[in-house]
């Protein structure tokens, strides 16, 4: 394929080490292939197929199966979808750590290439003989969402079974999907979240093979976008040391340049996984490998090998990151989890200031539901994680929590997705 590096699969690389300032040195892998079949846990359909084929959901289960029974791991049932489709939470590492790393994978069920690096993620850290492996799981809780979205990839469709797109559903969770996402958000409170996607080429294949966004949300704490742009870098070092070409998503496209900007998802919309973890206080960053384009001269198999290398890459640079800036990151979401004054915004994304009045250059102390708004949204509330103060005649919502930011998103009628208009006290 033109402009493109195809590899073969290749196991997912150890952690990398910093000394100081120096560069980090990627150490030996973590399994050394087929032989190694001490592992005793399955390998995916892909690995077996050589990726003439994506893993089945009889194989997912079959994998996850036997990493739970490894000691040490855990996959439990976190929702259930519309059509009865399991949606698994996978658990390595120290439980008590207090470092946290989240992987989302497949939350469109038609970009597949994630799901098949976080398996075998999964597969090769639930066993790690590698020392560094398992330094890192002995200083880190590792959770993973293998499929975020089953029922879409079975259908082998974007969407769910309802027709709805998850990654725009992180306000206001009508999905099982997304409410089990918001869940381990707001039970786990992750440090580090990644959500790995795909996006479909364009001729003549001139886009980067490896794109990445952080959260742009402007509500987002200052300390958390820095932190995501430095996971950002790490994630295109680790990409472009396995030959791939590296970008920024999104940002590229827009209505005046003829592109779709809610496709390129490249603003600030609170809706959007990304988003809505850096609103939450955590390191965040979209992961888009490009799958295509696709021509009579291609071979199919190369390129899901491509797309599969190419995540699993970037993952070996979140992993990177997280080894050796675990400090740093947890004195940004620590600090961010802290509430402090400061203006809040209704839309806009970062360098991108919101339309007039969509700025709270003096936000209200608290929102005021009523009995019957309350009652409306009180679950989405209790999975956000939202505090409020229930009374008689409703409820109270302060400012004055560590969600501050994604307050007024959900309840200032002014705000783009909110879930319902509550009433802005000036005093509390």
């Amino acid at each position: 394929m033109s402009g493109t590096r195809v590899t073969h699969h290749r196991p997912l690389r150890a952690l990398a080490l910093v000394a100081g300032a120096a560069a980090a040195a990627v150490l030996g892998p973590l399994v050394t292939g087929p032989a190694q079949a001490a592992h005793a846990l399955p390998r995916t359909g892909f690995e077996l197929t050589a990726g003439a084929r994506w893993t089945t959901a009889a194989e997912e289960r079959a994998l996850l199966g036997a990493v739970d029974r490894t000691p040490g791991a855990a996959v439990t049932r976190i929702g259930t979808t519309a059509q009865g489709r399991a949606l698994r939470l996978v658990r390595l590492g120290d439980p008590g750590a207090p470092h946290t790393v989240l992987l989302v994978c497949g939350q469109h069920g038609d970009e597949p290439s994630g799901r098949e690096a976080c398996l075998t993620a999964v597969r090769d850290l639930a066993l790690p003989r590698d020392p560094a492996a398992r330094a890192f799981l002995a200083r880190t809780r590792l959770l993973v969402l293998p499929t975020a979205n089953p029922d879409g990839r079975a259908a082998g469709s974007r969407l769910t079974a309802e027709g709805a797109d998850v990654n725009r559903d992180h306000i206001a969770l009508r999905t099982a999907e997304a409410r089990a996402v918001a869940a381990v958000l707001r039970d786990h409170l992750p440090d580090i979240v990644v959500d790995l996607h795909e996006y479909e080429g364009s001729p003549p294949s001139a886009e980067p093979e490896v794109l990445d966004l952080w959260p742009r949300n402007p509500n987002t704490r200052p300390e958390v976008r820095r932190a995501s742009l430095l996971l950002s870098a790490r994630v295109r070092a680790a990409a472009g040391e396995a030959g791939a070409s590296t970008g920024t998503f999104g940002l590229r496209a827009g209505p005046a340049a003829g592109g779709d900007a809610d496709r390129a998802a490249g603003g600030g919309q609170e809706r959007m996984l990304r988003n809505a973890a850096g609103i939450k206080n955590a390191v965040a960053l979209l992961v888009e490998v490009r799958a295509g384009p696709r021509g009579p001269w291609d071979d199919p198999v190369r390129e899901r090998r491509r797309r599969v290398d190419n995540q699993r890459a970037a993952l070996r640079g979140v992993f990177a990151f997280s080894a050796a800036d675990r400090d740093r990151v947890e004195a940004a979401t620590a600090a961010a989890r802290r509430p402090g004054p400061g203006p809040l915004f209704l839309g806009g994304a970062d360098e991108d200031p919101p339309a007039p009045g969509r700025t709270l250059a003096d936000p209200p102390c608290a929102y005021r539901l009523d009995a019957a708004a309350y009652a409306g949204v009180r679950g989405e509330l209790a999975l956000h994680g939202v505090a409020v103060v229930p009374d008689g005649e409703g409820a109270l919502v302060p400012l004055d929590q560590p969600l501050r930011g994604l307050v007024p998103l959900l309840l200032d009628a002014r705000a783009g997705f909110h879930l319902v208009p509550g009433r802005p006290l000036a005093a509390c």
